[in-house]
């Protein structure tokens, strides 16, 4: 199947603590446990145990399409107002005064 129309699924996060927790007692590797779940393939249970290891329970959230981009949604429809306009601005002219500044240095 090829990427583009892939849906993929939600486990749980009492599902993948499960998981981790057998996988951390010790009680088999990561393909067995995959098996015995019913998980298309093992590195699920990896990647899980990484996460849970460097975060903890918050590293088993979902988070797609969870974006923290002041961009993402739709276009606004609304034109920005002045404040808001000069507020970006100014942000943009500092990122290039720092950048600029950091190029100087690297010549």
């Amino acid at each position: 199947m090829d990427k583009k129309g892939q849906k993929f699924k939600n486990y749980s996060v009492e599902f993948k603590l499960k998981a981790v927790k057998k996988y951390l007692k010790g009680e088999s590797g990561y393909r067995p446990i995959a098996k015995e779940l019913g998980l298309p393939d093992h590195t699920y249970i990896k990647r899980w145990v990484k996460n849970y290891m460097e975060f903890g329970e918050a590293g088993l959230h979902e988070h797609r399409g969870k974006s923290l981009s002041p961009y993402r949604g739709r276009p606004r429809t609304n034109p920005m107002s002045l404040e808001e306009e000069n507020k970006i601005l100014k942000m943009e002219n500092e990122f290039l005064k720092k950048l600029r500044a950091i190029q100087r240095r690297w010549k």
